[in-house]
């Protein structure tokens, strides 16, 4: 569950607040987080401001493209808002009922595959605008991405990629055990046992992730920069962000492909072990903790119907 369910919302009292892999699917976050792990969290009812704030302080938007950012995200987060959390409810209606039984990890990666999915769906209603502000960006505003891509990987390496190999598995368990019990409630030493053991099998190469981060950061640099420089249309533009996704869903380099596919196949028998392993107890506390992510999605869902009407 670790695996599949760490960027899923945790509950916050009809103010759901939102781990951003999904809010960072939209418009300008797609280039200026490119390769970022990004985990910053934001109240989903100022989700669009603050998202503009976040972008802003990354790219330092004109007056116009101010004005085209600040309406376009407030038409994602309504579209959001009234079209996308009802799945995302429903999504998490079958997991409560999955949580309390064992599991596989067929059935996790499927999961896997179910969340990435509705995450495209948010890409692609971004694209439009996407095709339209990216070519108005300025070279000073590319250097000013440049310059927060630098500061925010510092400190990626100082958090995933530290110098000492024990201090970086130490990290990583500890990440995992603080995820798991996000879920599932506090961990008996046996279960602690299980995800250090994890971590230790884990082909997930620090190095290698990093590496791509920056392939990934780069090529956003220089799509944005051939964009700048050959002043180009939405329809150029556009083709230009699909082959960008494209490369950013398959990376272009075979290593990594091969490397992230046995990581992915890892992840999923990991996570089904780590929920195997849990009691009763420890299962019906997810499936709690589930539905109150649930009921907070669908109440955020209903209210943009009602403000609507």
């Amino acid at each position: 569950m670790i695996t599949t369910f760490n960027t899923m919302p945790s509950p916050a009292s009809r103010r759901i607040r939102y781990r951003l892999p999904i809010i960072a699917a939209l418009l300008l976050v797609l280039f200026v987080t490119a390769g970022c792990g990004l985990a910053i969290r934001i109240g989903y009812g100022q989700g669009s401001p603050l998202a503009f704030r976040w972008l802003d302080g990354y790219v330092d938007f004109n007056d116009a493209q101010s004005l085209r950012v600040r309406a376009a995200l407030d038409d994602w987060f309504a579209w959001h808002r009234r079209t996308q959390l009802p799945d995302y409810a429903d999504f998490l209606a079958r997991v409560e009922t999955a949580v309390l039984v064992d599991t596989t990890p067929e059935q996790m990666c499927a999961w896997a595959v179910e969340l990435r999915a509705r995450v495209d769906v948010s890409l692609e209603r971004a694209r439009p605008v996407l095709a339209e502000v990216l070519p108005t960006l300025t070279l000073q505003q590319i250097a000013n991405i440049e310059r927060k891509y630098a500061e925010a990987n510092k400190e990626y390496r100082a958090e995933f990629v530290q110098s000492s190999p024990t201090r970086r598995r130490h990290a990583a368990i500890e990440r995992e055990i603080e995820r798991f019990e996000k879920f599932y409630g506090p961990l008996d030493d046996a279960q602690r046992e299980r995800v250090a053991r994890g971590v230790a099998e884990s082909p997930r190469d620090a190095e290698a992730s990093y590496a791509e981060r920056l392939r990934r950061q780069q090529d956003a640099l220089a799509v944005l920069r051939r964009l700048a420089a050959a002043g180009a249309t939405r329809a150029e533009a556009d083709a230009e962000i699909q082959a960008y996704l494209q490369r950013l869903d398959r990376s272009p380099r075979e290593d990594h492909r091969r490397y992230a596919e046995r990581l992915s196949e890892f992840n999923c028998s990991f996570a089904a072990s780590l929920h195997n392993a849990t009691s009763g107890e420890q299962r019906r506390e997810a499936a709690k903790r589930f539905k109150a992510y649930e009921n907070d999605l669908r109440g955020l869902a209903a209210d943009a119907l009602a403000a609507a009407s």
